[in-house]
């Protein structure tokens, strides 16, 4: 700080020896120069250089959670924020740019990027790299890349460790574990063939598991085709363990997400591509339907870069980042307005949901359920739409929402995560706690009603959100709920603890919730620690 502008100048203390008392006598005048504190200089004593101590301000940036718009505020008030920085990489760059573009290169998607995609990255998101550093946590955020995750699957589950490991579990029918073998597995198992390999993301459909490492590589097993298995065609031979996926070898991919007939994948910068839809009219390019190779999402999203794609059963939803603040396209089947637009069409090409802006809701969490969707906000909001059977809205009633609609019943939680099913939604609050809502069956919910219900009814439906406290009792926090999203198979549902300790209740006839049943018994209902090591 500048001592001028303090009105007070520095205090210095010295030993002071004792002396004989003179006469009293006026002090020559002395001018008395205050110590100037400049943040540019030739480093000679007294200066303070701020722009050669960037982690100062690294510090600051990193522990106060500051968003672009506050940079810019600071780049206004701040002085030194306006100055040229002088020092690599470009002297151009002013401090808190520089501050954003050191952070951008300690995150694992960017550092293998080249200075000319690092540069195109930065164009698409609004040509600053403070910009930048929002795609990026805002993808972390979403997906939780590079922390431990857990995936509920259609009959089968994944774990993936902080440090990258693998562990499946549960139907193995078609070699969708990983393992080498079609056997069922009622325990977490190491996925041993990826040895050496840096696991960032999972994701898993109906007899199928696919993989994403931290060089953007994709692994898949499991069947050859798309669709379920008791309804869609199956392919002519099964993958047993897991396999690099040659058609994207030349794409970073850094997400992926598995519907019915389709599956998308989003790239390192921000692009989606889908492949095996078979419908022009579905995802705006026409493909037959065991086509395998990869082709770019057609329409407004092609400059927009995406952080989090989500698949319901025959739609897809993108949350896609703009110098003006985050939000929502969807396409594909608008039956019962799960495309959020207010109407029941299709839609092509991506489309994007005006709903948000109306209700000031900055989206940062979107979720796709097989036939409905919800998103939370940047506030703690959160909105569903779609189809509202059994309650899976969370709006008190069975009805379909044909747009976004604020969850009332939450409007005393702040809420940062939501995950949707088959008609099921559950939201994490900031303080951990869980609620779920929509179809009771399976035990899926958690709320175990069977104590109140002389019947013994465990599947009782709930229309508005409910507190879960069977998860409550297990003190811990949760920070990621993952449930089944398959019309065809009982759901079960994980939830994940900020100690890295994973529960789980449900559907088990498969083995697919790790953890062992009473004889003849086919779900829990109560969650129950999996006995895995994601930390």
């Amino acid at each position: 700080m500048d001592a001028t502008a303090s009105g007070a100048s520095s205090v210095q203390y010295h030993n002071i020896t004792e002396q004989a008392i003179a006469p009293l006598a006026p002090p020559p005048h002395v001018a008395h120069q205050r110590q100037q504190r400049h943040c540019f200089g030739n480093a000679t004593p007294g200066e303070f250089p701020l722009s050669a101590n960037p982690s100062i301000v690294l510090h600051f940036l990193s522990a106060c959670n500051l968003d672009p718009q506050d940079l810019a505020k600071l780049e206004a008030t701040c002085s030194f924020f306006r100055q040229p920085a002088h020092f690599a990489p470009d002297h151009e760059l002013s401090l808190a740019e520089l501050a954003a573009l050191d952070m951008c290169q300690k995150r694992a998607i960017f550092k293998p990027m080249t200075i000319e995609q690092q540069q195109c990255l930065k164009q698409s998101c609004g040509g600053s790299w403070k910009l930048v550093l929002r795609y990026l946590l805002a993808g972390e955020a979403c997906t939780r890349r590079e922390k431990s995750q857990a995936i509920a699957g259609p009959g089968h589950s994944l774990a993936v460790t902080s440090k990258g490991a693998v562990y499946s579990f549960g139907s193995n029918s078609s070699g969708q574990l990983g393992h080498g073998t079609t056997t069922e597995e009622t325990r977490p198992s190491l996925i041993r063939s990826l040895q050496g390999i840096r696991i960032i993301h999972a994701a898993a459909g109906a007899g199928r598991t696919m993989l994403i490492s931290d060089a953007g590589r994709v692994y898949a097993f499991g069947k050859d085709s798309f669709g379920e298995a008791e309804y869609g065609a199956q392919g002519n031979k099964l993958v047993t363990t897991p396999q690099l996926v040659e058609s994207l070898k030349d794409i970073f991919v850094v997400q992926a997400a598995i519907g019915n007939f389709f599956t998308a994948v989003l790239s390192r910068e921000g692009r989606i591509y889908t492949f095996s839809w078979g419908d022009e009219s579905k995802l705006g390019h026409q493909m037959e339907p065991n086509d395998l190779e990869p082709r770019p999402l057609l329409g407004d999203l092609e400059n927009i870069p995406v952080v989090q794609i989500a698949a319901g059963y025959c739609y897809l939803l993108a949350l896609a980042c703009q110098p003006s603040g985050m939000s929502v396209y969807s396409v594909g089947c608008g039956l019962g307005g799960k495309l959020g637009h207010g109407t029941r069409t299709d839609e092509k090409q991506p489309r994007l949901i005006q709903q948000f802006a109306v209700l000031n809701l900055q989206p940062v969490v979107v979720a796709a359920g097989a036939w409905h969707a919800a998103v939370v906000g940047k506030d703690g909001r959160v909105c569903t739409w779609g189809w509202g059977r059994y309650g899976c809205l969370g709006h008190g009633n069975e009805d379909c929402e044909s747009v976004p609609k604020v969850v009332e019943a939450l409007s005393n939680v702040k809420a940062v995560h939501v995950a949707t099913g088959d008609y099921t939604t559950f939201v994490v609050s900031d303080d951990g706690d869980v609620y779920s809502f929509g179809c009771g069956e399976s035990s899926s919910l958690g709320h175990n009603t069977a104590a109140a219900d002389e019947q013994g009814n465990r599947h009782t439906n709930v229309l508005s959100p409910e507190l879960v406290t069977s998860l409550k009792e297990v003190k811990e926090r949760v920070v990621q709920v993952s449930l089944t999203n398959s019309i065809y198979w009982n759901a079960h549902t994980f939830a994940l603890t900020d100690s890295d300790k994973l529960y789980a209740f449900g559907a088990g006839d498969k083995g697919q919730l790790g953890v062992e049943l009473a004889a003849n018994q086919t779900e829990r209902a109560n969650p129950d620690r999996v006995e895995v090591d994601l930390s």
